[in-house]
Formats: structure tokens, C-alpha cells, sequence
């Protein structure tokens, strides 16, 4: 069990002897920002210009990365293996995005780029990457120095790092991580405008999620982790019917709720919390609805032609959620939260930043002049769901 507050008692610490930690480096995130919407409707040419715009809009990120390591996490959910990649299902961090983002750091002077997701095989072999049509020449030509860290294990780390939630946690006081999301200056979510079977919406702040390394937090990372996981995190972060690899903070209160509604919201809120988000930009150029992935029955293709950026991650989100057609403030039960709580509400009640837009100034394309209707967030009413 934990300590008072989310403390590691002296077992844990023990328990977790070979998990080095050190002060995380992360920039300022305000509790409030603005939030900058553009119109864009294709890859290429016309996003690096909205990217630029965008970030302009916020007040330029020159200050923010210049001679810094930068570490980004893109958004590459769902095994290729199992689920190849569709022109017609875009749910995954488009190759283009990638290019220009790193191509736009390293033009504010970003020292270097650490391009970090985490996938199935838990390896660092660059054609895992390719699988997902990354131009992998181009953007390690792009201006600036690139590495790129599978971060799904330990990785090219000797050993985690342990990131503690600042308020104690929702689920757990601390989480064991790839050392990549604490060995940079910068941290930036490049996500897509998206909905979630289970958490309603899916951008910054669900991105982070998948910061959990499998290895610990995976269904056979019990009991002593396992370097070559093979199973996702459900049982443990969705359904709470395993428990993490022993090594690592277990749960605050093993009573609490087993309902995945209940679960991914709050490890999401502790995510961010724990490993804070410095910039997150949004790719709602094209996109799907009715879940986050091929996976989810109904989903299907939806053009909304938006990009996003702000400097807070709860603002930002909240703004697309309502961009997408829905209150970022429904409570459970309410569109798009339907199977689960609402994520923004939890971050906001512990102070990582508002999802109240009447405290939140938009830049750039209005709220109603963005709006794009995502309809039921469960595919339900469209497609094939039920």
C-alpha cells in the first residue's frame, strides 16, 4: 500500500531500487491559455502553414524549444499487424503531421527531436516505424537531430523512471516510465480530434495514456515485468483484474471501482499530471468518429478540417471537445461521456488547467465557425454499430 498522500512507503522504494528518478524538466504549462484554431483541409503545403499560424497564435514556441530536447508523442494506437493502416480510417498520427511539426521545431531551434510512442514488438528497429508510412529520411532531415525510442519497455534506457502525481493520484501515487518522458526539456502531444469508446473524446490528455509502458502495465507484466510484453494494458488499466509488475507503485485503493469508466478517465488525469504536457497540437484535418480506432464498431470517416494548438492540455481538449459538437463540462452518462467520466472535469478539479470555455480565449477560427458535428461518440446510429 502507499503512504499518506501518495507517499512510497520504504517498501516501495525498495521494491523499485533499480527505477532511478530525477527533478522531471518540463516547461511552465499555465492553469489557463489560449487556444488557436485553424482551418485546414489538406496535408502538405496548407498544414505546415496552419501549423505555423497556430502556433504563432499562441505566442510562438521559439522561447519554448530553442536549444532544448524535445520529446514528442504521436499517436499510433492499435497494432499494425492486427489492424493495418486504411486511407479511409484515419485514426493515427498522420506521417505528414509528424514531418512538419518536426520540421516547424526545428525552425525554432529545437536542439533535438525525441520522436516516442509506444507499440507492439517492444523493440527499437526503425521498420516498426515505417509500418505506419512515416517518411522516416525526410524527418530525420528535417533541421535538426532526431531520435526516435519505442518506449512500450526500458527501451535504450538502462532503467525507469518514476513520475509521481503531484496530488497523490487518482489510481496510483506514481507511475514507472520510459526514461525518454523524463529525460527531455519539452514535452509535446500530437494527437487527433477523435472520439473514445470508453472515454468519450480522445486528444491530449488520452495520448498520454499511452505513456504506460506494457512491460509493466501490460496483462503479462506480472510478476516482475516483462521486457517483451505481448498484452495491452487493460487488465490492468482498464478493468483493474491485474495488478502492475510488483516493482512498481501499486494502486492507491484496491476497493475502488473496476468499471473501465471509472479507471481510464483518472489514470488519464494522473498521466498528465505525472508526465505534464507543454504544448499540445491537434490534427482534426481528417479523422474518425464513434471510437478511437478500427476496432470499435461504427466508426467511420469524418473531415472536420481543423488544427488545434495550445499550451495547456485540459484547455486545449476542451475546445476540441466542443468543437466536436459537445459540452466539455457533461458529467457522465451525457454525450460524448457515455461510458465513462469525464476526463476534463477531473483534470480541472486538480488544478492541471479549465474546461470552462468562458475562461478559455479562442485565436483564430471561432468556436461555431469550426464546429463539425462528431454525433454519438459510440458509433451508434451510423455505420454498424448498434
Amino acid at each position: 500500500m502507499s503512504g499518506a498522500g501518495g507517499n512510497l512507503t520504504r517498501r516501495e522504494f525498495l521494491a523499485g531500487a533499480a527505477v532511478w528518478a530525477r527533478p522531471l524538466r518540463s516547461a511552465a504549462t499555465p492553469p489557463t491559455a489560449p487556444v488557436a484554431v485553424a482551418r485546414c483541409r489538406s496535408y502538405g503545403r496548407e498544414f505546415e502553414q496552419a501549423l505555423r499560424t497556430v502556433l504563432d497564435q499562441i505566442g510562438g514556441i521559439g522561447s519554448l524549444v530553442r536549444g532544448k530536447t524535445v520529446g514528442l508523442k504521436l499517436n499510433l494506437t492499435g497494432n499494425p499487424a492486427r489492424f493495418p493502416e486504411r486511407d479511409d480510417l484515419p485514426y493515427r498520427t498522420h506521417p505528414d503531421s509528424v514531418l512538419a511539426v518536426v520540421t516547424e521545431l526545428a525552425r525554432a531551434g529545437a536542439r533535438r527531436v525525441r520522436i516516442l510512442e509506444s507499440f507492439f514488438p517492444a523493440r527499437q528497429d526503425m521498420e516498426l516505424w515505417a509500418r505506419y508510412r512515416l517518411d522516416i529520411q525526410a524527418i530525420n532531415n528535417a533541421g535538426c537531430k532526431v531520435e526516435w525510442e519505442n518506449t512500450n519497455n526500458r527501451g535504450l534506457g538502462k532503467d525507469y523512471v518514476r513520475l509521481k502525481v503531484p496530488w497523490g493520484g487518482y489510481v496510483f501515487p506514481a507511475y514507472d516510465v520510459n526514461h525518454s518522458y523524463a529525460d527531455c526539456d519539452v514535452y509535446i502531444s500530437l494527437s487527433k480530434l477523435k472520439n473514445h469508446w470508453i472515454a468519450g473524446v480522445t486528444m491530449a490528455l488520452k495520448n498520454n495514456f499511452g505513456i504506460t509502458p506494457c512491460s509493466l502495465y501490460g496483462g503479462d507484466a506480472w510478476p516482475d515485468g516483462n521486457e517483451d510484453p505481448t498484452q495491452e494494458r487493460g487488465p490492468v488499466c482498464h478493468n483493474g483484474t491485474r495488478a502492475p509488475a510488483r516493482q512498481v507503485p501499486q494502486e492507491l485503493d484496491p476497493n475502488s471501482p473496476r468499471d473501465p469508466g471509472y479507471r481510464v478517465p483518472r489514470v488519464v488525469v494522473d498521466l498528465a499530471g505525472a508526465r505534464p504536457i507543454d504544448l499540445a497540437i491537434v490534427d482534426g484535418v481528417v479523422s474518425i468518429r464513434g471510437g478511437e480506432g478500427a476496432w470499435n464498431p461504427g466508426v467511420e470517416m469524418i473531415r472536420p478540417g481543423l488544427l488545434i494548438a495550445g499550451r495547456n492540455p485540459v484547455c486545449t481538449d476542451a475546445v476540441c471537445t466542443a468543437l466536436m459538437g459537445y459540452d466539455p463540462r457533461a458529467t457522465r452518462g451525457q454525450s460524448p461521456f457515455l461510458r465513462g467520466d469525464n476526463s476534463l472535469l477531473l483534470a480541472e478539479a486538480v488544478g492541471l488547467g479549465t474546461a470552462d470555455l468562458s475562461q478559455i480565449e479562442v485565436i483564430g477560427l471561432s468556436i461555431a465557425e469550426g464546429r463539425c458535428d462528431y454525433g454519438p461518440p459510440d458509433g451508434t446510429r451510423r455505420g454498424t454499430g448498434t
